[in-house]
């Protein structure tokens, strides 16, 4: 049986994206098969798609995250039986089609209070703002964070989480057009990349103290703005590059700044355990019922619509959660 997804045959702007039928498969040992029911479109889909994230064989169907209803499941299988409804955020990329095989291992249960569009459209962010506050750099009471793209995808949550927490939070955004968005996500003080010095501001914010963590997801444009702003021994925390690669750093140059720490951290890194995936999908879950951080999904695209959905993301036209909707 044939199936609608979304496949590119070499690197490129968004035109490469194209809808393509490709036949569907039987789940193995320890697989299931999915039919997807909304995927997320996010910043890394968009470093598959340049090349930037190299993909190793093409035609590739690209697509970090899903909720989808298990229909069909491999022998072997354990962590869930047809009719569940799950999702995923892990490689392989393909999650832009109609119908997935993927391991079990690697599905966690959606509440049934969570709809598609939310659930598959924001699973990758909310866990990724659940590890940066809760592992990477613990936000407790007292603390001062900067969180660059404050009105972003990740941004939202981690800001309105971070408030939750107890600290003081700064959100830097790329226009006066989202200070006020950053401003109803929990930011104390919103500054505006490219008009306020943002190292300045950061210290008159701490009484000259300096942040005690930064998370930074756009990379050399903010790099040298997110050093300057942080504390003696405080620790900047890059999750991302959407302004580029990062230029080599001089080790020294941190112990010459106040003996910085600085971490690029992966979210596939802090969900490889399954009870660690489990354990960060249920936190986010819980703080979504629970009101603690709210996500509205804005966008939503038809499949064959995913070039234009990239096109909005990369020319930063676009607010909260993403979704394909097949």
């Amino acid at each position: 049986m044939k199936y609608r997804a979304v496949a590119m045959q070499r690197p490129g702007g968004p035109e490469v994206l194209a809808l393509v039928e490709l036949e569907r498969q039987r789940p193995a040992a320890g697989q299931v098969l999915l039919r997807q029911l909304a995927a997320g479109v996010n910043y890394i889909d968009v470093q598959h798609r340049t090349g930037r994230y190299p993909i190793a064989r093409y035609p590739a169907v690209i697509g970090m995250e899903a909720v989808g209803m298990v229909e069909e499941v491999g022998t072997g299988v354990t962590e869930c039986k047809p009719g569940d409804r799950v999702a995923y955020s892990t490689p392989p990329a393909g999650a832009y089609a109609e119908w997935r095989v993927m391991p079990s291992h690697r599905l966690v249960p959606v509440p049934a209070s969570l709809d598609d569009a939310l659930a598959g459209g924001s699973f990758l962010r909310g866990l990724t703002a659940q590890y940066l506050v809760k592992r990477t750099f613990p936000v407790a009471s007292g603390h001062a964070i900067v969180v660059h793209a404050a009105a972003g995808g990740v941004g939202q949550i981690l800001c309105q989480w971070a408030k939750y927490l107890g600290a003081t939070v700064i959100g830097t955004v790329g226009s006066e057009q989202k200070v006020a968005l950053a401003r109803e996500c929990g930011c104390d003080l919103v500054l505006v990349n490219g008009r306020d010095d943002v190292p300045a501001r950061v210290r008159e914010a701490t009484a000259g103290a300096g942040a005690d963590v930064v998370y930074d997801s756009i990379g050399p444009a903010t790099f040298e703005a997110s050093l300057a702003s942080l504390k003696s021994r405080g620790l900047l925390v890059t999750f991302g590059t959407a302004s580029g690669p990062l230029p080599p750093l001089d080790l020294f140059r941190l112990n010459q700044m106040g003996s910085l720490f600085v971490t690029s951290a992966g979210l596939f890194d802090y969900t490889k355990e399954r009870k660690e995936l489990l354990e960060r999908a249920s936190d986010y879950f819980d703080a979504l019922a629970r009101g603690i951080v709210r996500v509205a999904v804005q966008h939503r695209y038809r499949l064959g619509e995913a070039a234009q959905a990239h096109a909005e993301l990369q020319g930063r036209r676009t607010t909260g959660p993403i979704v394909l909707i097949p």
